[in-house]
């Protein structure tokens, strides 16, 4: 199957860490030229010298912070203005809220989460996929989480918002898929990242058990035993991305080791 992505141009958000950093260094391996994009410029710079360069693409990376979407958009507008070329490729990610109930959250807490994990996507989204209509041609995959199917204890706030941009997600697919372009939701299970290691702190003090514990109750609750790592995520959102995926649209589709337990 053919999944090169030779003369594309892919923007993937949340690029510095875990699935997002995998996704973009895998994509570049594939000939993608690729926009990294993230808050922190140190790591942006630190990820940009891993992507492979075989195919003399020339990526680079956009510094914002998803949280701030009153300067997210000025800030697209005037990069895609420099850019000047089409992105062909939309990776929608960014760091979940953190944990608790979800009768004790906040307003600001859903206010945040809100404008980081679906205000973002839009503002992204609108960005980019005009010239996607333009070509026929687009991919937009964003990374949510299997909360969508099951929620998860603890989450609540997470779990919430989650389940906006699915469904964020699945409009935008039926309201494109005219124009050549695919919306599909990536749900990992357990995954081996640096949110995945915090989840697991906080839910040993919570619960009053070892990390150790908390991990080998995750690994226990998929058909595989183990938890995943985040290049296994990243290879089936390359097939996404791929012209091998052209008839695949609109799917929440879980990327978890057969996961049947929270």
């Amino acid at each position: 199957m053919k999944k090169s992505l030779e003369n594309k141009r892919a923007l993937v958000c949340g690029s510095t860490d875990g699935i997002g950093r995998s996704t973009a260094i895998l994509m570049a391996k594939e000939g993608c030229e690729v926009i990294l994009a993230a808050r922190n410029e140190k790591k942006l710079k630190s990820t940009l010298k891993k992507l492979s360069t075989s195919n003399n693409q020339n990526h680079s990376f956009l510094c914002a912070d998803f949280n701030k979407t009153n300067l997210l958009k000025n800030q697209l507008d005037l990069f895609m203005k420099k850019l000047n070329k089409p992105i062909h490729i939309l990776i929608n990610n960014s760091g979940g809220p953190g944990g608790g109930l979800l009768i004790e959250a906040k307003e600001e807490d859903f206010k945040l989460a809100f404008d980081r994990l679906l205000i973002a996507n839009q503002i992204i989204t609108q960005a980019v996929v005009k010239n996607m209509i333009n070509d026929s041609y687009g991919r937009i995959i964003n990374i949510i989480s299997t909360s969508v199917n099951q929620v998860l204890p603890g989450l609540g706030v997470s779990n919430t918002i989650r389940g906006s941009v699915s469904q964020w997600a699945k409009t935008l697919a039926i309201e494109l898929g005219e124009d050549g372009i695919t919306v599909n939701n990536i749900l990992p299970g357990y995954t081996d990242t640096n949110r995945l290691k915090s989840l697991a702190v906080s839910k040993s003090k919570q619960l009053g058990i070892s990390v150790e514990e908390i991990r080998a109750q995750w690994e226990s609750n998929t058909s595989l035993k183990r938890i995943g790592k985040p290049e296994e995520i990243a290879n089936v959102i390359l097939f996404l991305a791929s012209e091998a995926s052209s008839y695949v649209t609109g799917h929440n589709l879980s990327v978890d080791g057969g996961r049947f337990g929270v």
